[in-house]
């Protein structure tokens, strides 16, 4: 659905994307991470056709990005999105729909229906005087007007309260399961965990790994043992009642598992932990800065 390739974008002597290279397969939610300045936005303007790659190409729904046939198949969503204030969601909804000359019949019911799934109820309000979140969830419904097979979002959810940023989370999942292929940036990278197939982390321009959670997990996380005893072991500290040791691996496990019973005790339970996506994502970066000498 989406391909880029060794994508390139310079701005004078500034490099803002080098060489960034994935692919998002149909119907898949697909993160693209990493910190301020990692080239992210710059990576989705150059695949919504807003931004033209100095080297490079990237195809969209079977097209070339900068084809304008593509965005007829493009739903996209930036960061700022300034909207007609004194127009009403109706007004501004319709107004796209017939830039998209979506017949009438069909623009008043997928607006209609829309803005019912994202449970936006003033309708005939003019958009100067609606809240953050409402504003978000009409820029959102105007991305979906021309029914797009995909959808690439910058920070959906930025700068929205806890409540409404969940809401557009599950939403955007709920797109997915509807069968769009959504690309997103997001700098909560628990939401990105909670949703994403697959993710890109970016850092200085380029793409420095790829994968889905349980690939990066396998090459950049770490896998602890939190081993729970009845009786004290070498390493372990009491914690309600019992004893806790953590270890890295099974052989440690089971070396625990014998202290124990040496001890006159046993093991009564072991739990599992894995990286998050934000240690994975400071441990690919900190694994950079190491190779690069810094």
């Amino acid at each position: 659905m989406i391909e880029a390739q060794n994508l390139r974008k310079e701005y004078g002597d500034f490099v803002a994307v080098d060489g960034s290279t994935f692919s998002v397969q149909d119907g898949e939610v697909f993160g693209i991470i990493g910190p301020n300045g990692a080239g992210k936005t710059t990576t989705l303007k150059m695949l919504a056709g807003l931004v033209e790659p100095t080297a490079g190409e990237a195809t969209v729904a079977g097209y070339d990005a900068n084809d304008r046939e593509m965005r007829t198949h493009l739903g996209f969503l930036p960061e700022e999105s300034p909207l007609y204030e004194e127009m009403t969601p109706l007004s501004y909804l319709s107004f796209f729909a017939d830039l998209y000359d979506v017949p009438d019949g069909v623009a008043d019911r997928r607006i209609h229906e829309t803005l019912d799934e994202l449970e936006l109820e003033h309708r005939e309000r003019q958009l100067g005087d609606m809240s953050k979140g409402m504003k978000r969830k009409v820029a959102i419904a105007r991305s979906l007007i021309n029914d797009p097979a995909v959808l690439i979002y910058d920070e959906p959810a930025s700068g929205l309260d806890p409540l409404t940023t969940n809401y557009i989370i599950e939403f955007t999942e709920q797109l997915a399961r509807e069968g769009k292929t959504v690309v997103f940036s997001a700098h909560n990278l628990f939401h990105v965990e909670s949703i994403c197939d697959r993710v890109v982390i970016m850092n200085e321009g380029e793409s420095v790994a790829r994968g889905d959670l349980d690939e990066l997990q396998a090459e950049y996380g770490e896998t602890t043992y939190h081993v729970y005893t009845t009786v004290e072991v070498p390493g372990s500290v009491r914690e309600n009642g019992r004893y806790r040791r953590v270890v890295e691996s099974m052989d440690a496990v089971e070396r625990t598992r014998e202290a124990a019973r040496q001890a006159g005790g046993s093991v009564v339970d072991i739990r599992t932990e894995e990286s998050s996506l934000e240690e994975v994502f400071l441990n690919v970066a900190d694994s950079r800065k190491r190779r690069r000498g810094g």
